[in-house]
């Protein structure tokens, strides 16, 4: 049987120990966990140190969240297949993740089964998108959606007075949005991408929302992009 070394991450300590259970039933392979984290940056210390074939994480991590962890494994090209396992139903989230670069998405609230059929199917090279989860129609490319090219960014005025943002800081959102990272931001608006931390930080203080889903969710209700 196949080994598979994997690393697991969740905030909830009980769901990381059902999910070490569901992988040790897996029909296909053998499944050794080589690490658990719950946080991001605890995450991505264990993807530095580690070896391993598949991460298996949530969104929503404290710190830096599960958006960071993917775009910190696409941009350090680390061969690394990445599954995540969350509650969000939102399309425009989940449509975020595979532009960041995750191989699969399945739902929380779906039979352990899944589980396994989504790590069969991306350990096969494939994109892998749960049962119950709807796209509107979007392509998909490889292993990710096809990124939506930046256009020029309206913002309403509203908006920039609710929440006392600049325009820059409200550039820099609709950018975020499109699953841009820090560095691409950054040669798009021709400032450094330290610049761009500190305006995402900023952001997130001043719209109340402490990870990259907040803020795109707050995007899109609002018709920024």
């Amino acid at each position: 049987m196949q080994i598979i070394k994997a690393l697991l991450a969740d905030d909830h300590y009980i769901f990381i120990e059902g999910l070490k259970t569901v992988l040790s039933q897996s029909p296909q392979y053998q499944i050794k966990v080589q690490g658990v984290a719950h946080g991001g940056e605890e995450l991505i210390e264990k993807i530095k140190m580690v070896k391993a074939d598949l991460v298996i994480t949530a969104l929503n991590l404290s710190g830096k969240d599960g958006f960071d962890v993917i775009e910190y494994i696409r941009q350090s090209k680390i061969p690394i297949q990445v599954l995540v396992i969350s509650a969000y139903k939102d399309p425009k989230i989940i449509k975020t993740a595979f532009k960041l670069g995750a191989d699969g998405f399945i739902l929380k609230d779906h039979p352990p089964s899944e589980l396994h059929q989504a790590i069969q199917e991306i350990h096969s090279g494939n994109t892998y998108i749960g049962k119950g989860i709807y796209l509107n129609g979007s392509k998909l490319n490889g292993k990710g959606i096809t990124k939506v090219p930046v256009r020029n960014l309206n913002f309403e005025d509203r908006f920039l007075k609710k929440y006392n943002l600049t325009k820059r800081e409200l550039e820099i959102l609709g950018l975020i949005s499109r699953a841009l990272s820090n560095k691409e931001i950054a040669k798009e608006l021709y400032i450094s991408d330290q610049t761009v931390g500190v305006h995402r930080k900023n952001i997130m203080r001043k719209l109340g929302v402490s990870n990259t889903a907040g803020l795109i969710k707050l995007a899109y209700d609002y018709s920024l992009v």
